[in-house]
């Protein structure tokens, strides 16, 4: 029955609700005098009052209509709908016996019948839509009867997980507000400390205090906790899951103040908890005239800007006054996605920059000089990277030419456009790398060390510039800083969504290794740091920024499993339901991350931020490296590209063998990713 009427088209769903609401009038009309005229003869009723009767439908139906009784989405009905439905039967009440007046014919009606004329119609009308949204959010007849006459009933759950609202504010009534038509959830009550609100009832359910929640937890037979406080500080958001933990329920939260008000999600959206918020470290607040000095009034240009950070950059950078963005992704559905969100974003939050979708790679130069000229962009933010460790390192010819010539590339172009700001977005494992994926961060930092150096740059390798044929030397006014920065929560090569996926499917959770350690940071805050450390740079520097302490990644798997209602299964705990296994180092893989390669770093007028004055090769040594290794690159000789790298890459020191796909190995050889063998 449901997924009939939901089904139904629009048109035939308003036209049930207009033939219902004809008969609705007619029998409350009717009832009305039958009720003041008691005992009467039905059929008397219709002959003396029939112009009523007539007058009915053609007087209510505009009403209803101006009222907007036919918009109003029967299962998300709330109070705000009960109001204008009311409202509109008391005008139609008015309006009919008005009319009715005016023709000559109140002499005949009794002075009571209007009054219970309008509340039969509210009551029905009003009730009726009630009754329709039970049903469409799963409960029976029975059940409503059940909710309507007996409070014990109203805590007994009729469908979906049974769960408390911690934060009885407005995000919390908002939630259950938008909870009710929903059968995946069923609230039962609010948890808030503030000594204000417990005791009261809140939307029909009661607010009590956390000490409360044992005893509600067994008595209402809790399945799962809903956190509804956006507005409070990580630091009390952690202390507030920590207690929470302990009764090993799965926890969920609503969005951030921020995805909220910028419309990207609703409060509604529930989702896992954002593990930031069990991070050792309190969010600084950014400085905004560090936010805006790279971005306010300016063209910016994002390369990557549908990936993790690429994509939060681009939210960050619309919220402080760009005039416009230009988005360069070489994914096309990245690409639409980011270009959608921003849109919403702009819509809702009625802001006036232009944003600019561009399709393209940033190893394709020309196209890179071309947008940059046509649009004049003056801040540029590379963070077009691969960056999976194993996945380069069994591609490092692709990982190189992205990583390496993708920067050169779209920093001559930078150069040659006339950028003022090029800010690397780079990585930790670019120190003392033991991975290709790192020593390709590390060259590509070197590449902007280099040319920062140089007040004129003669464009190198491809044809870069079609009106440049004899490649002229180009003076550079552009300042290059790079940004380093260790694993960002979340990001599409971080290890959360993969736990859980694992967690999703009942696991194993697998870690490498069972001292494995990462700095971690979240996304939003790396973002904010990412755009105040380009404002900072006067050229050339290697800005690190502040991550906290490094957390352990298997503690991370454990808080990840008790934060989904899970247990651990070990040797302790041989009922548990999932279990961690550790699957050893993946090739190029170490324990752990430094963020410096010298032990010196200096302050900023930022306290998360750092300056480091790292060691270089000038751009005329630098270039001819680069020839030797694209040299090797285009011979398949990736023993002489490691060679190369473990030369002039400071700390570079290989730990694995070459196992790109592509490298010649003997007919007994064997290439390993992820745990896998595979035979060459």
């Amino acid at each position: 029955m449901e997924d009939f009427v939901f089904k139904l088209s629009r048109f035939y769903k308003v036209f049930i609700s207009v033939v219902a609401d004809f008969f609705i009038l007619w029998m409350c009309l009717y009832l009305s005098f039958y009720i003041r005229l008691l005992p009467s003869e039905p059929l008397i009723i219709l002959e003396e009052y029939f112009w009523l009767f007539v007058l009915s439908p053609f007087v209510s139906f505009p009403v209803f209509m101006m009222f907007g009784f036919y918009h109003i989405v029967v299962r998300y009905i709330d109070l705000h709908a009960i109001l204008e439905l009311g409202k509109g039967c008391l005008v139609a009440c008015c309006l009919l016996f008005s009319v009715n007046f005016f023709i000559g014919h109140a002499e005949a009606v009794p002075r009571s019948v209007p009054l219970i004329y309008l509340l039969l119609t509210m009551f029905v009308i009003v009730g009726i839509r009630f009754v329709i949204r039970g049903i469409l959010s799963g409960h029976s007849l029975y059940s409503l009867f059940r909710l309507l006459f007996s409070h014990r009933s109203k805590a007994q759950s009729v469908g979906g997980r049974r769960v408390v609202i911690v934060g009885a504010g407005q995000a919390g009534q908002q939630l259950f507000n938008a909870l009710k038509g929903r059968k995946d959830y069923y609230p039962v009550a609010f948890i808030d400390q503030n000594e204000q609100l417990q005791n009261r009832m809140i939307a029909g359910l009661r607010v009590c205090n956390m000490e409360n929640l044992p005893r509600l937890l067994v008595y209402q037979s809790i399945q799962e906790i809903l956190l509804a406080i956006p507005s409070a500080s990580r630091q009390r958001k952690k202390i507030v899951i920590q207690h929470l933990e302990q009764y090993g329920l799965p926890i969920r939260t609503v969005p951030a103040l921020a995805d909220i008000a910028s419309g990207r999600l609703k409060v509604q959206e529930v989702q896992d908890i954002d593990l930031g918020d069990l991070l050792n470290r309190e969010q600084v607040p950014p400085a905004p005239k560090l936010l805006k000095k790279s971005i306010n009034n300016k063209v910016v240009l994002v390369t990557g800007a549908g990936g993790s950070i690429g994509s939060e950059l681009c939210r960050q950078i619309v919220q402080n006054g760009v005039k416009s963005l230009i988005l360069f992704e070489v994914s096309e559905y990245a690409l639409y996605r980011i270009d959608q969100e921003l849109r919403k974003a702009l819509t809702v939050q009625r802001l006036s920059a232009s944003v600019i979708p561009v399709l393209g790679s940033v190893n394709d130069p020309d196209r890179l000089l071309d947008i940059m000229k046509e649009y004049r962009v003056q801040t540029v933010y590379h963070a077009a990277a691969y960056k999976h460790v194993p996945l380069v390192e069994y591609n490092i010819s692709q990982g190189i030419r992205n990583n390496v010539m993708g920067t050169l590339y779209t920093a001559q172009a930078a150069i040659i456009a006339g950028v003022e700001r090029f800010v690397l977005i780079s990585t930790d494992k670019a120190v003392r790398p033991t991975n290709v994926m790192g020593a390709s961060k590390r060259l590509a930092e070197m590449v902007l060390q280099a040319l920062n150096t140089e007040k004129f740059i003669t464009p190198y390798g491809r044809s870069l510039l079609k009106d440049m044929p004899n490649k002229q030397p180009v003076i550079n006014n552009t300042r290059f800083t790079m940004v380093r920065f260790g694993n960002v929560l979340g990001s599409s090569g971080s290890v959360i969504p993969k736990f859980r996926e694992q967690i999703k499917a009942g696991g194993p959770v697998t870690v490498t290794h069972p001292e494995i350690t990462r700095y971690f940071m979240t996304i939003p805050e790396a973002a904010q740091l990412v755009i105040q450390a380009g404002s900072l740079g006067s050229g050339g520097e290697v800005f690190v920024l502040e991550m906290g302490e490094p957390v352990k990644v298997v503690d991370l798997a454990q808080r990840m499993i008790t934060l989904s209602g899970l247990t651990k299964r070990d040797a302790e705990h041989p009922d548990g339901d999932i279990d961690i296994r550790f699957t050893g180092l993946r090739p190029g893989e170490k324990l752990y991350e430094e963020l410096l390669i010298g032990g010196v770093v200096h302050s900023t007028e930022h306290s998360r931020i750092f300056k480091a004055n790292e060691e270089m090769l000038a751009w005329k040594d630098l270039s001819k490296v680069l020839d030797q290794l694209l040299d090797s690159l285009e011979q398949h000789n990736y023993k002489k590209t490691k060679d190369l790298l473990l030369n002039y890459v400071n700390g570079y020191d290989s730990s694995t063998h070459i196992i790109d796909w592509l490298s010649p190995v003997t007919e007994k050889g064997s290439r390993s990713l992820s745990g896998l063998s595979f035979r060459a």
